[in-house]
């Protein structure tokens, strides 16, 4: 929960501490976007974008349950997840590289 401030500083050091954890959890969460490419058949069951409007969903819910606005825990969602597709459209396309050469 946050902490009610006294200055500026005291805001942005917050935030500051709040970054680290957030790009600790991205980094979390690419290592798993990683190793979901090797599940996936190919680049359209990357994109999913059913799968896509299911986390949505369910972020907006998230957003709501713990007091983030929704509009916002969205958008943020939509840009972290079309960086994640290209990440895991090029391990999935580095993977079938692979897989094609001959040993």
């Amino acid at each position: 929960m946050a902490v009610n401030c006294d200055s500026l500083e005291h805001v942005r050091g917050h935030i500051d501490a709040l970054d680290r954890q957030i790009v600790a959890l991205l980094a979390e969460r690419g290592a798993y976007v990683s190793q979901a490419a090797r599940f996936k058949k190919d680049s359209d069951a990357v994109r999913a974008p059913q799968r896509v409007e299911q986390v949505i969903h369910k972020v907006r819910n998230l957003a709501d349950e713990l007091g983030a606005n929704p509009e916002v825990a969205e958008a943020v969602y939509r840009a972290m997840i079309a960086g994640f597709i290209q990440q895991e459209l090029a391990e999935h396309s580095a993977l079938d590289n692979s897989l094609a050469q001959p040993k």
